[in-house]
This record gives C-alpha cells, sequence and structure tokens, in this order.
C-alpha cells in the first residue's frame, strides 16, 4: 500500500480526462522512478503554465498570450471563422492543418436537459464579430449529436441577417469505415449528405 501522498496524487491523476485509476497509478511510478529528472521538469511546467495561462479575448482559445497565437497570427485568413464547442475541438481541427482561417469557440452547446441557454455561451461575442465586419465565411464545426446539431441550426438562423455563406462540417462514412460496423445514424448522415462522382 503506497502513502496517503501518493494515493491522494494517484487520485489527482486520475481526474483527468483519459486517465482511470489504474492508469494514474502507473504514471505516478513512472514519475517516482524518475523523480530526480522527470518530477522537477513536469513541476516547472505545470508552475509555468499555471502562471501564464489565459483565455483569449477574441476568440476564446486557451493559451499564454492574449490574444492568442491563432488571433495574432497574420498568415490566417480572417474572412474565414470557424465556430466550435470547446478549445480541445479548436486543437483538434487546428492540429489538423487544413482550416487556416480564424476560430471562435462558444463554450459549450446548447441544452436544455442541462440547462445551457444562448446566453450563457459565447454567441454575443460571435455575433458582434461578424457585425464588425470582414468575415466572408463561417463554418459551423458542431458535435454530431443532438445537442451540437441543435447548436449549429440556432446559430445558422441568428446568422442570416448577415452577408455570410453559412457552411457545416460533413458527417457520415469515416475513411476505412465499414458499413455493417456503422450505426444507422450515421448512415443516414451519409446517405443524406451523398453527392454526385466525378
Amino acid at each position: 500500500m503506497a502513502s496517503q501522498e501518493i494515493e491522494t496524487l494517484a487520485a489527482a491523476l486520475a481526474r483527468l480526462p483519459g486517465l482511470g485509476p489504474r492508469s494514474a497509478r502507473r504514471a505516478v511510478l513512472w514519475l517516482v522512478k524518475r523523480r530526480e529528472s522527470a518530477l522537477p521538469a513536469l513541476l516547472e511546467a505545470l508552475a509555468t503554465v499555471g502562471e501564464a495561462l489565459v483565455e483569449c479575448e477574441t476568440c476564446g482559445n486557451v493559451d499564454t498570450t492574449n490574444p492568442c497565437g491563432i488571433c495574432a497570427d497574420p498568415r490566417r485568413d480572417p474572412k474565414a471563422l470557424c465556430v466550435v464547442e470547446d478549445v480541445a475541438d479548436l486543437w483538434a481541427l487546428d492540429r489538423a492543418k487544413l482550416f487556416t482561417g480564424k476560430y471562435h469557440v462558444l463554450g459549450g452547446k446548447l441544452s436544455a436537459l442541462d440547462g445551457v441557454r444562448p446566453e450563457d455561451l459565447n454567441i454575443a461575442q460571435l455575433l458582434a464579430r461578424v457585425e464588425a465586419g470582414g468575415v466572408d465565411e463561417i463554418v459551423l464545426a458542431m458535435n454530431a449529436t443532438l445537442e451540437g446539431q441543435t447548436t449549429a441550426h440556432y446559430l445558422a438562423e441568428r446568422l442570416e441577417e448577415f452577408p455570410v455563406r453559412i457552411t457545416q462540417l460533413a458527417h457520415g462514412l469515416p475513411v476505412g469505415g465499414e458499413l455493417d460496423y456503422l450505426d444507422e445514424g450515421t448512415l443516414a448522415q451519409a446517405l443524406r449528405a451523398r453527392r454526385p462522382m466525378g
């Protein structure tokens, strides 16, 4: 049995997404074995990020500068704006390096069950950015859930008054996916979004 301090560390790590109690214990053992080299570097990195972390006032991204590196990048296309639910979605899309525009983080999605209303999200800030001008296209990159699609439809209605093109991420068959392993919702969306070949 480990000491209370080690158990407390394992419990704290187990609360991180993707880590359960067993994975957290393995991480703690790895850190304990390398406490001379890995532990000080990890503690320093955590302290540095903890002190410097800020939310970008323009888009809602989390970075160590305000505005964030994406908003401040002059190579980004200011005419294209991709709207995402959370910072994790922004990071996933940006990691793919396929979208060269800027982003806007809503901070969640509409959900009647969870009591999340439009005023609880960064929708007013999005409308202000579009109203300021310079945006030609808005990509609604919501998750393919009922709440995500409800949020996308709500945003599309609110953005109708502006002279912008509103697009949405395609949903359907994943690359390498086999039809007999897919759920009916994915198959239905793939059929609805079918397009001509050639």
